[in-house]
């Protein structure tokens, strides 16, 4: 009996030990990577051609960047967070959550203005707001998002902001902005210009492109977390994200490349 045991001993330690290496390895091959909503699409067909290319799985998870952010700072296991802003990913190396010299840009966003009804004129003077058939402007939560940040700072410098407030409708992330609009929970809102490139075909109305100079740079920019410091498929997929041809993939979404 006793050496019934001992080999029954030695069968478990080898399961365990083969069972901890199935987990390692599949672990391996696996990626969190935590992104702005702007970006969402854009990263699940990049994750499509990464996977193809090298065998690792992406999961994706998706917010506004503040709340990512947030997540991040309670313990969230995500290995990468592609960032709307460069403000929180600059927090986190400062933090030492991210780790030090692996945050870059990987894109700069633009804002848009968007109304699927085509009777609204869209300017470059806004005076849309002032339009007769005018109810409700979408723009993403300033506090949380930077796409509504800089909404914020476009209203503000056009003189819009106070007089609007009774006319907001605020969404949690950029993509629930966009969501507003498509359903007519808002005749207008402003948008990621990369989602009207990516809805091109399934949208109507009139748009129009805010000139950058009209609010800060939204300076998209990535960092690996602490967590996956020695992970070599997280620094194997940061390296695809700034190679060229991926950068000029992500030029094609609707983003600029440089500030």
């Amino acid at each position: 009996m006793k050496r019934f045991k001992r080999k029954s001993g030695v069968v478990s330690g080898v399961f365990l030990a083969f069972f901890l290496l199935y987990v390692s390895n599949a672990l391996a091959k696996e990626l969190r990577v935590a992104v702005a909503s702007n970006f969402l699409l854009p990263l699940k067909e990049l994750s499509r051609e990464f996977k193809e290319s090298t065998g690792i799985k992406v999961v994706v998870i998706s917010g506004s960047t503040g709340k990512l952010y947030a997540q991040i700072k309670q313990g969230a296991p995500f290995d990468i967070l592609l960032a709307a802003d460069s403000i929180r990913p600059e927090l986190l190396e400062k933090e030492g959550i991210g780790v030090p010299g692996s945050r870059f840009t990987y894109a700069v966003g633009r804002l848009a203005l968007w109304s699927a009804d085509s009777t609204l004129p869209l300017k470059n003077d806004l005076q849309v707001l002032n339009h007769k058939n005018f109810r409700y402007l979408a723009i993403a939560n300033p506090k949380t998002a930077p796409y509504g940040k800089a909404a914020e700072q476009v209203l503000r410098k056009k003189g819009f902001w106070e007089q609007i407030q009774n006319r907001l409708v605020r969404g949690e992330n950029i993509s629930q902005t966009f969501q507003f609009v498509m359903t007519g929970n808002a005749d207008i809102g402003f948008i990621a210009l990369s989602q009207l490139r990516r809805h091109q075909r399934q949208i109507s109305g009139n748009s129009w492109t805010v000139p950058a100079d009209w609010h800060d740079p939204i300076q998209q920019q990535g960092i690996l977390l602490k967590r996956a410091k020695t992970n070599k498929a997280a620094r194997q997929f940061l390296n695809f994200i700034k190679s060229n041809r991926i950068q000029k993939q992500i030029e094609s979404y609707g983003y600029s490349l440089k500030l």
